[in-house]
């Protein structure tokens, strides 16, 4: 799969976990540390509203979405699946080819391809789609293209601090890519979520 093609699988991944919340757990408690299951919504909304306005050179002044933000559930509004998808489907009719060539500054990576990007945010939504599902008892199995992606993409580039990745960890051994991929990005996928 090409980088849009991988981007497109994680979008449709992390969409059936979020189509799969049931209406009485948004306020749950999230595998993504310190979140619940609304403000990982509530961040993937704002990773696609970012890199909208990234890909049309605008300006986005909303912050409270980034990583490491507190709370960021109020992004997701009163129906997160519908927010989702509306921020989606903007975010990816801005995609064109001329978009993914153009660059941006990002502090303390400086001039990233807007290509590079959506790479990045194709790793948060296999993540997070993790965190969701993972936190609401769900067996979620994601695509292994993605999977490869993801983990080529942050055994070069994860960040690892508070609101952004976590220290890595070992997996079991015999463990699957999946479950060595989420270790890698400091999520222990064969522990239940702490109540």
């Amino acid at each position: 799969m090409d980088t849009m093609q991988l981007y497109r699988q994680a979008q449709d991944d992390f969409d059936a976990v979020l189509a799969a919340v049931p209406a009485d757990r948004w306020t749950a408690r999230s595998a993504c540390t310190e979140w619940t299951v609304r403000d990982v919504a509530g961040h993937a909304v704002w990773g696609q509203r970012q890199l909208r306005a990234w890909a049309l050179g605008e300006d986005y002044a909303e912050h409270s979405g980034a990583p490491g933000s507190p709370h960021p559930a109020p992004l997701a509004g009163d129906d997160p699946l519908t927010t989702w998808r509306e921020a989606r489907e903007t975010a990816l009719a801005a995609l064109t080819p001329e978009a993914l060539a153009r660059t941006t500054t990002l502090p303390g990576l400086g001039e990233v391809p807007i290509a590079g990007i959506v790479s990045l945010l194709t790793t948060d939504l296999v993540a997070h789609a993790w965190d969701i599902g993972h936190a609401l008892g769900a067996d979620v199995r994601l695509h292994p293209d993605t999977i490869a992606a993801a983990f080529d993409w942050a055994r070069a580039h994860a960040v690892r601090r508070p609101g952004f990745f976590g220290p890595e960890l070992t997996p079991p051994a015999g463990a699957g890519e999946q479950t060595r991929l989420l270790a890698f990005l400091g999520r222990a996928a064969w522990q239940p979520v702490a109540a």
